[in-house]
């Protein structure tokens, strides 16, 4: 059974901004590249969301509600109940993910 995949607003906020700063810092061709991979990572939970590692941020606090995948250096961090897969952050793997988590995740 395929699982169904929910992009958050939080996620697709992400998105924007990602498509936003590439199109503005880099080349539009370039950013809808870089969009049509994100969005092809996002189709691929359809099939296999628990394939994903756990987030070592959370990990070592413990937590394994969360996966994630890459489309280098973008990490793709969701979470699986039932049959649906909620996408809950899509960030730059440069950035200081700890942060990002926890003020995403875990605090809101």
């Amino acid at each position: 059974m395929a699982f169904s995949v929910f992009v958050t607003n939080d996620a697709a906020r992400d998105m924007e901004e990602i498509d936003r700063y590439i199109f503005t810092h880099d080349s539009p061709s370039k950013a809808d590249h870089v969009l049509d991979q994100i969005e092809m990572a996002l189709a691929s939970l359809t099939e296999s969301p628990n394939r994903g590692a756990y987030p070592k941020e959370l990990l070592e606090l413990g937590i394994r509600e969360y996966r994630q995948i890459f489309f280098k250096p973008y990490g793709i961090i969701y979470r699986v109940l039932g049959h649906t897969v909620y996408v809950l952050l899509i960030a730059d793997g440069r950035r200081d993910l700890q942060a990002l988590l926890q003020r995403r995740l875990l605090e809101g």
